[in-house]
């Protein structure tokens, strides 16, 4: 495979087919990876040891491992090792592989070098990864893909602290011994996963119990009051125990409808059914009015900017709207008590843009992985302390996604938060 970028490069499959042997001291080390490999008991221990062995066969100052998500949507690292420190690009960091070429190296099964780092950081200024590992001083690297019979795991990364220190043999070599390790990877990797899924389903089952049991019983205890006569003819105590009855009907209709959500795209049969549409008035305002008893409870405004003479634009109205319900609810349950929103509508040429701003705790940088996963929530003590599931902002993301957009989060700690969308126009053909 040629590439017309002289700073980065694709090995094909076939390319240096004819080089299958080594010389014997690295294919040595190769067979002893091969015999070692399987006999390690965790995921961790066989990065470990991987890390170790490949010092023998050329510079190696980072490796790293990263796992396709989302259903091939997103590439999400899970475990790195360094010769230095910090590191600043961790587990948990997770990327759109739509728009990463990354892309390339998964789907044409094919090792990547990119020779100068800080070069390909100027002709990719959006690559937040890339940006990263520049901080950390890597200067060049290699990429494989990990695949299981003819399937893409993930892949794997090497990199060093000096530019342009591999060449096509260092990625034949590489991708020999991404292919002898990737079954064994795959094997930690499930075991990894039924760990962690077992326990997310145990810590559902607890949630689910506690939140949605203590309202309930708590409003049939109430209704009994009404029942009983406790309270006489309807009174002002009697309308306080409606008024609180009701809020928390709503809050548990609100759980219930996160969870319809998720099972409806969990299960598959969440479709996109795209019309032109008047963004203003069929999905920003229609979500405010669902939210603003919750603005008017903490006392908070909304300010609008929208385009003067707004044109219809393509979209599915109804999946928009839960988004913009969960970006806005979210505004007024962690922003601050009595604070500004901001809701801004932006035409851009060839795709339009909605954000959501909110006075507020905000949340940390290091904490942004965190967003847009299933059933994850941010850990910082503010935002911890407010209910929630985790679950509507990756429904949020999962919405964007089906219309081919992306999804974004920036913060001031201590002073603001933003969600923001943003979404092409015409949709992608195809888009899901």
């Amino acid at each position: 495979m040629v590439e017309p970028n002289p700073n980065l490069h694709f090995l094909s499959t076939f390319e240096g087919a004819e080089e299958e042997r080594f010389p014997d001291d690295e294919q040595a080390i190769l067979n002893h990876v091969n015999d070692k490999v399987a006999a390690k008991a965790s995921l961790g221990e066989l990065m470990d040891f991987l890390f170790g062995a490949v010092q023998e066969l050329y510079p190696c100052d980072r490796i790293g491992l990263a796992f396709l998500d989302d259903e091939g949507r997103r590439i999400v690292s899970h475990w790195t090792k360094a010769l230095y420190e910090p590191l600043l690009l961790t587990p948990g960091y997770g990327e759109d592989l739509a728009h990463s070429s990354l892309r390339t190296v998964i789907h044409s099964a094919c090792a990547r070098i990119i020779y100068d780092l800080e070069r390909y950081e100027e002709e990719h200024p959006m690559s937040a990864s890339t940006r990263l590992l520049v901080r950390e001083g890597v200067r060049s690297s290699m990429t494989c893909p990990l695949m299981v019979e003819d399937r893409a795991l993930g892949v794997l990364f090497l990199s060093a602290r000096e530019p342009k220190v591999y060449t096509p043999y260092h990625a034949r070599l590489w991708r020999a011994l991404a292919e002898r390790i990737s079954q064994a990877v795959e094997k930690a990797w499930r075991i990894e996963q039924l760990t962690a899924a077992n326990q997310a389903y145990n810590e559902v089952l607890a949630f689910v119990s506690h939140e949605l049991k203590n309202p309930v019983a708590s409003m049939i205890t109430d209704a009994r009051v009404l029942l009983d006569g406790y309270l006489g003819d309807l009174a002002p105590r009697q309308m306080q125990k409606l008024e609180r009855l009701i809020k928390k009907g709503g809050y548990l209709l609100d759980l219930i409808g996160e969870y319809l959500d998720l099972a409806r795209m969990e299960g598959g049969s969440l479709s996109l059914n795209a019309a032109p549409v008047s963004l203003t008035d069929e999905v920003l305002e229609a979500a405010f009015e669902i939210v603003q008893p919750q603005f008017q409870e903490r006392g908070m405004s909304l300010e609008r900017a929208y385009p003067a003479v707004p044109a219809p634009v393509t979209c599915d109205p109804s999946l928009l709207k839960i988004v913009l319900v969960n970006l806005l609810g979210n505004a007024s349950k962690y922003g601050r008590e009595g604070g500004l929103v901001r809701m801004r509508y932006e035409r851009l040429p060839d795709s339009f843009r909605v954000s959501v701003w909110n006075e507020g705790p905000g949340f940390p940088a290091e904490e942004r992985p965190r967003l847009f996963r299933k059933f994850s929530r941010l850990q910082s003590p503010e935002l911890k302390a407010r209910k929630g599931t985790g679950v509507g902002l990756y429904t949020s993301w999962r919405i964007v996604h089906l219309h081919g957009g992306r999804m974004d989060a920036t913060s001031q700690q201590g002073s603001w938060a933003e969600f923001s969308l943003e979404i092409p126009q015409p949709l992608p053909e195809g888009a899901a």
